[in-house]
């Protein structure tokens, strides 16, 4: 049974950074891409960052490119976002997805979802 959680959320003032956490178990360490996607109230899910499975190959979102940064542990069963020069619009659910996948700008999720962590940007 994949089971993703993650951890790390909090409330910071703008410019702040948090590091987030997603912790993976019930699959094959290394095997699915693992991404972050975020969704605020009233707004659809967007993805964020990703890593692949293959190479470690990172993926960022236009809008959090040069702030984010995905990386994983070295038993591949941990993924995380150190999130930089945090701003309000930051604010938002940030959930963790194995297998996500990301190709010509569009984000695609599998159904394995943890169960999400928040992240508040406000002064």
């Amino acid at each position: 049974q994949v089971q993703l959680v993650e951890s790390g959320g909090g409330l910071v003032q703008p410019g702040g950074s948090l590091k987030l956490s997603c912790a993976a178990s019930g699959l094959t360490p290394g095997y699915y891409n693992i991404g972050w996607f975020r969704q605020a109230p009233g707004k659809e899910r967007e993805g964020v960052s990703c890593i692949t499975n293959t190479d470690g190959t990172t993926l960022y979102a236009d809008s959090v490119k040069g702030r984010f940064t995905i990386s994983r542990s070295s038993a591949k069963n941990t993924v995380y976002l150190q999130m930089n020069n945090l701003k309000p619009e930051d604010t938002a659910m940030y959930y963790c997805n194995a297998g996500a996948e990301q190709s010509g700008g569009t984000w695609r999720a599998s159904r394995f979802w943890g169960q999400g962590t928040q992240v508040t940007v406000s002064s």
